[in-house]
């Protein structure tokens, strides 16, 4: 049974989103990473073994569960839980326009040149950059490989530039191939 999913991949790629409208269509509880990393999202981490514990008695609480986001190096202790891991790649200039965008959808004006937040985003934006082509020291697509061949669940990789809904229809699709008799 694939009752306990993971979705991965690089911000901007996703994950939450998927993961989002899966656990509607499955009807099972969406919870997302940045809520565990995130004391106040997106400027302060909180430490590792609280976010563990936080996320622990979550996937504790819930039989059906989708995990959006990344644990890959903190919540390596997680791997067990999961049935299912679906990985989400879209090309890098794809994945980094969606980001800017979002950037500017979040912070407005405070993001352009002379505002508030324009250095932590050109910050977050330039390591969201790496992803595709940086080494295991940050958040990657080799570490997620790597992760990914370390797991002894299946994984299903959507790699590409896919809608919401088409995303959500492959991941029915494998479940439900696989979940038959």
């Amino acid at each position: 049974m694939n009752s306990k999913i993971h979705i991965l991949g690089a911000s901007g790629s996703g994950t939450s989103t998927l993961g989002n409208s899966l656990a509607k269509v499955l009807l099972h509880t969406h919870l997302d990473t940045d809520d565990y990393f995130w004391t106040n999202k997106y400027t302060e981490q909180r430490p590792v073994p609280e976010r563990k514990e936080m996320l622990r008695k979550d996937l504790l609480r819930d039989d059906e569960w989708v995990l959006s986001g990344a644990v890959a190096g903190w919540g390596d202790c997680f791997i067990p839980c999961f049935d299912l891991v679906v990985f989400l790649w879209i090309p890098s200039e794809i994945r980094l326009a969606r980001l800017l965008q979002r950037e500017m959808e979040r912070y407005g004006k405070e993001a352009l040149a002379g505002g508030n937040r324009y250095e932590e985003s050109q910050a977050f934006l330039e390591w969201a950059s790496l992803y595709d082509h940086a080494r295991m020291e940050v958040r990657s697509k080799a570490l997620h490989e790597q992760w990914i061949a370390e797991l002894s669940c299946p994984a299903l990789r959507i790699e590409g530039d896919y809608s919401v809904e088409e995303r959500v229809a492959a991941v029915m699709e494998y479940l439900n191939s696989n979940n038959s008799c």
